[in-house]
């Protein structure tokens, strides 16, 4: 059985070590923080607990998984690991300081995976003296829960690495989708515009009720608003903000006044007691028009980032109902909308907005053709 090493035990880092730990493997895990490290088994131990309260684990289980979890004071403990994610501070200079520290003391075969998504992985790799073993492993949170894990490597990692850290995180249980190591990897940049569109629907002066009681009405369990009140609207805009410079400001990407606007008011969301939407109900309500405008967007963004390379429609649909619980991915809203419909909504989007957001709607190759 492979040995698998987690560097860094908060809320991502815990969750991986215990993926992989009630999975069988052997898993050692630290943290530069000494109380992160003291507190690991008991926050574990507790996790594990409200699976067996919930009827949904055995104390034998638990006691298996802990067993697996060896908590180590110094990078030498990890030499014999096959694999090592970290998921620290999200700091390009970090990650490459942890990245060198570990090449010192594990031989050339051990794959060194980032959980990030906001980094370039070539970024990461640049610095080490094996880029060949460097790769993403993105988990979703909370990772015990959530099935998808994005794998992007970059244009050094080697096909013996990329197989090796897919066949054991599925062998973990999850379900990994390649993606390319492009900002943002599938999920959190095809999620823009489910935000964005609605955004834009805000500031012409359609209700956030409506816009989310449309997006319920064609399927989705959860508005864009309401989704934004469940992550938080700072969360949400520091990643929008993130991503738009990251594509260089693109009209795509843009970060709408109202969603600033929101977490200067300091209405969060669930986490603040008020929000777009919360702590209001929602009932779904078809609005055909609003349903295939923002579907369009996705559709879209979707079709742009397939048109750069390194995924496939079926990667990227996959990727969107596990990473988002979307009730269908883009493409297969595609299917259900046809390319013809999605193009008409694009260009009369396209004339009547203004126009330094009119590049926003320009039609990605694959849905002219």
């Amino acid at each position: 059985m492979h040995s698998i090493g987690i560097i860094g035990l908060g809320t991502m880092g815990l969750g991986i070590a215990q993926v992989f730990a009630q999975a069988g493997f052997p898993t050692i895990a630290t943290d530069a923080h000494a109380p992160a490290r003291e507190t690991a088994r008991h926050r574990m131990a507790d996790a594990l607990q409200s699976r067996i309260t919930a009827g949904k684990l055995t104390t034998e289980a638990r006691d298996a998984t802990l067993a697996n979890l060896q908590i180590a004071d110094t990078l030498a403990d990890f030499a014999a690991c096959t694999l090592i994610i970290e998921a620290i501070v999200e700091r390009a200079d970090a990650k490459q300081s942890l990245f060198a520290s570990l090449e010192a003391v594990v031989p050339a075969t051990t794959i060194l995976a980032t959980n990030t998504s906001s980094i370039p992985v070539a970024t990461i790799a640049a610095t080490a003296k094996h880029p060949e073993r460097i790769l993403a492993l993105h988990f979703f949170n909370p990772p015990t829960a959530m099935k998808l894990v994005e794998l992007a490597p970059h244009a050094g990692t080697s096909a013996q690495a990329l197989t090796l850290a897919r066949q054991i995180t599925e062998a973990a249980g999850k379900t990994v989708i390649q993606c390319p190591d492009r900002p943002g990897f599938i999920v959190n940049r095809c999620a823009r515009p489910y935000y964005g569109e609605a955004l834009a629907l805000l500031e012409e002066g359609h209700p956030a009720a409506e816009i989310d009681a449309a997006m319920m009405a064609a399927g989705y369990r959860l508005g864009p608003f309401a989704l934004i009140d469940l992550i938080g609207a700072d969360i949400n805009l520091a990643a929008t903000e993130g991503l738009s410079a990251a594509m260089q400001n693109h009209p795509r990407y843009r970060v709408f006044p109202a969603l600033k606007a929101q977490v200067a008011s300091g209405h969060l969301g669930r986490k603040s007691g008020q929000g777009f939407i919360h702590p209001a109900k929602t009932e779904p309500k078809a609005n055909a028009e609003i349903a295939l405008r923002i579907d369009s967007t996705l559709i879209n963004e979707a079709a742009w980032l397939l048109a750069e390379g390194g995924t496939t429609p079926e990667g990227i649909d996959t990727a969107m109902k596990l990473g988002l619980n979307f009730p269908r991915g883009p493409f297969e809203a595609l299917e259900l909308h046809t390319a013809p419909k999605v193009l008409a909504t694009l260009q009369t989007l396209a004339v009547k907005a203004p126009a330094p957001l009119q590049p926003r709607y320009a039609p990605a190759p694959f849905l002219i053709r």
